[in-house]
Parts: structure tokens; C-alpha cells; sequence
């Protein structure tokens, strides 16, 4: 049933098809007003467009003329706006810390720049957005942290950030450092707290939204990757646990859960990584997880699909595995170059998570909110609708990931 909001388009095609038969019949020709603009005033003339043998056999299609003349259009625009300059990290390696451990040593602070962009919209739907020029008006301040890379003993002394077991029967966390203060709440044996901070023999620790202060002497260091047991939960997952959820419907703002170990073996001796770009970077991965809750198995798929396993020119010349910053036009002179694959790996990470992966106001890394430019959900389809103009992109990055999942 033809709706009645386009009927007026229906009445008006028709007209004008009859108009078009009675002028072949008797051989006229259409005269069409056509209008150009000066400084001055506007002016309309007169032209002659004959009707062509081709034409006049040619069948008016009713149908296609009213969607031509209803569907919405795209426009672009040229828009100046403010947007943040992402902070780059600085990693440093640090002997003395147990291999794995992260210590922030300084947070991160976006810059601010003005920048001319060119957005394209339908309707009122912005589709597209592509950063033609920018001013920078406060610069960033980088990230500062360290990484462990020492081994592990009895002899490790924890620090802010480390994640402690309760190794008595019961536990009682304190309100103050002292042995006749109230109690916060009771723990069992085995349940982990976080380190917030230390008072000469008590610790101030967290357990889910509880804090207070417990004896050190009744807790225990939870090595990470000491044992090979894996995780903070002293739990290294086995492949079949790590894929229950692979596929399309999985939520990217998960970690994936790997062990640094398993990072590592994912990359070892992998015959497309030619130069060894992921497999001597690979540790990263593991620290995004840990400091922005994003999927490093996604992440590493992305850097893949995008750089050939780190063969292209950009990642080669610019430590670029991502092709971030580029655009249409001149890929190679607009994307960002990288001091170390690390900050590319880190900064690529961030924005996932505060521009695509998470909706406005979703708490996130460094006390920071996301802003959810272009959220769309948390999965693989979801990401490609704003992320990549090219409708393949998802099938591409999910093949690198079943791969590297494979690989456990």
C-alpha cells in the first residue's frame, strides 16, 4: 500500500509522465529553467533539451523516482571542535620488581587540540569523521610505568597495587591500624585483597568495597606468574576455559585472561611474524589488559590484520601497527609515528576503550570516564560500523583471533 505522506510525489510523477508522452507525440521539445547564482542577483535562463529516440522508448520508472526524491540524503561538513590529544606511555623495566608486576609511577594527562574536521552525515546521523587539520592548544603529559622483569622470592616485598592472600583462618580488616579497633569486615583464609597502602607492620587493603587495615604478618604476596599459576586469583585458565565465549557475541571490554606466560606463547616461533614485531612485543598486550580491561588477544588481531603482521610501511617506518592517525588521503604522511610499538599498542588500547567499546560515563582507566563518541556495543560487529569503513574488517580481525586463541 503506497503511504499516504508520498502520495503528493505519486500525483506530481504522474503529471508530469503525461506531460513527457504529449510532448514526443507532437515532437517538442522541454524547456527546463535553469538558475546560476553572481555576487550580484540570481538568474534564471531558459535552455532546450530535445527528447532522444532513446528517450522517448526509455520506461519511466514511478517508483524510482519517488525513492530518488525521498530517501535521505548525505551531506559533509567542514567542523572545528576540541578534541583531546591522547597520552603517550613510557614503559620502564625494573629488575628489582617479581616479571609481570605493573607500578604507575606517573598517570597520564591528555593534551587538547582545535582540529578541522570533515564529518559526513545523513540525515542527522554522523557516519563519518576524518581530521583534516589541528592546533595544538595544551600539550599531554605522558605515563610513566614500570615493569617487572625480576624474579620472584620469598624475600619480595609487596607494594601499592599488589594483590595479597589471607593465609590465617580469619582475618579482621581494621578501620585504623591498631589491634582494638573496630572491625571493617571479617575474611576467610585464601581471600585476596589489594594493597592500597602500608603503615609500618599493617597494610591498608581493599577487599570488593570494603577498606581497612589487616596485620602484614596475615598476608600473603600472590605472584602473578611465579609457579605458573597464572592471574592475581592464582588461577591459570586452560584453553578451553579462555574460548568458551570466542565468536562474535564476545564482549571486547573484557580481559581476555591470559597469563603473561600464555602472551608469550601465543607469539613464540610464529612463521608470519617475519621481523618478530608481536613476538617481542608481546608483553604488552598482557599490560593493556591489566591497566584497561580490554581483550589484548583483540587488540594484537587488530595490530595484525592492519600492519601484516608487522610488514607494512607504516609499521615498519613509523612503529604505526595500527595505521592510527592516517587518512584517505595520504596514509602514509597523516599517521602517527611511535617512539616503540609499545606506546602504539598502549595508546590504541585507550582509545578502544574510551571512544568505541564503552558507553558515555562508563568509569575507565585513571579515574577517567568514557566518552562513547562511537559506541556501538562492545563486540566485533559492533566495532566495525564506526571504526572501519571496510565491511570485512570484523571477519578479518576474528580469523587473527580464533588463530591466536589456537595457539594456547
Amino acid at each position: 500500500m503506497v503511504k499516504k505522506s508520498k502520495l503528493w510525489v505519486y500525483i506530481l510523477v504522474s503529471i508530469i509522465a503525461v506531460a513527457i508522452v504529449i510532448a514526443i507525440i507532437f515532437g517538442i521539445y522541454i524547456t527546463k529553467n535553469i538558475s546560476y547564482a553572481s555576487e550580484e542577483n540570481t538568474k534564471t535562463v531558459a535552455v532546450e533539451i530535445p527528447i532522444t529516440p532513446q528517450d522517448k522508448n526509455k520506461k519511466i520508472d514511478i517508483e524510482e523516482i519517488v525513492e530518488n526524491n525521498t530517501k535521505v540524503q548525505k551531506v559533509e561538513v567542514l567542523e572545528e571542535q576540541e578534541i583531546d590529544v591522547e597520552f603517550t606511555t613510557q614503559y620502564i623495566e625494573n629488575n628489582s620488581l617479581a616479571k609481570g608486576k605493573i607500578q604507575v609511577l606517573q598517570e597520564g594527562v591528555d593534551g587538547k587540540q582545535n582540529a578541522i574536521l570533515k564529518n559526513i552525515y545523513e540525515g542527522e546521523n554522523l557516519i563519518s569523521s576524518t581530521q583534516v587539520s589541528s592546533r595544538i592548544t595544551k600539550a599531554s603529559v605522558d605515563k610513566i610505568v614500570q615493569v617487572g622483569t625480576g624474579a620472584y622470592s620469598n624475600n619480595y616485598v609487596p607494594v601499592v597495587g599488589d594483590s595479597l592472600k589471607a593465609t590465617s583462618t580469619t582475618l579482621a580488616i581494621r578501620l585504623n591500624p591498631d589491634e582494638n579497633s573496630d572491625k571493617v569486615i571479617t575474611i576467610n583464609k585464601g581471600d585476596i585483597v589489594t594493597l592500597k597502602a602500608k603503615q609500618n607492620d599493617w597494610y591498608y587493603v581493599s577487599y570488593d568495597n570494603y577498606l581497612g587495615w589487616a596485620k602484614s604478618e596475615n598476608l600473603e604476596y600472590v605472584d602473578p606468574n611465579g609457579t605458573g599459576d597464572g592471574d592475581e586469583n592464582n588461577v591459570q585458565y586452560t584453553k578451553e576455559q579462555l574460548t568458551q565465549n570466542l565468536g562474535f557475541s564476545m564482549l571486547l571490554n573484557k580481559p581476555s585472561g591470559l597469563t603473561l606466560e600464555q602472551f608469550n606463547k601465543i607469539f613464540e616461533n610464529d612463521s608470519n611474524d617475519v621481523n618478530n614485531v608481536f613476538k617481542d612485543n608481546a608483553k604488552y598486550f598482557y599490560y593493556v589488559e591489566k591497566q584497561y580491561g580490554i581483550n589484548g588477544i583483540f587488540v594484537a588481531a587488530v595490530g595484525i590484520h592492519e600492519s601484516g603482521w608487522g610488514t607494512s610501511n607504516i609499521s615498519k617506518n613509523k612503529k604505526n601497527l595500527f595505521g592510527y592517525g592516517a587518512y584517505d588521503s595520504d596514509p602514509t604522511g597523516s599517521s602517527y609515528a611511535f617512539q616503540s610499538y609499545a606506546e602504539g599498542i598502549d595508546l590504541v588500547s585507550r582509545v578502544f576503550v574510551k571512544y568505541y567499546l564503552n558507553p558515555k560515563g562508563t568509569p575507565i582507566y585513571g579515574g577517567e570516564t568514557a566518552t562513547g563518541t562511537y559506541f556501538e556495543g562492545a563486540t566485533l560487529t559492533a566495532v566495525n560500523k564506526r571504526y572501519a569503513s571496510d565491511k570485512n574488517w570484523a571477519n578479518a580481525v576474528f580469523k587473527w583471533m580464533t588463530y591466536l586463541y589456537n595457539k594456547l
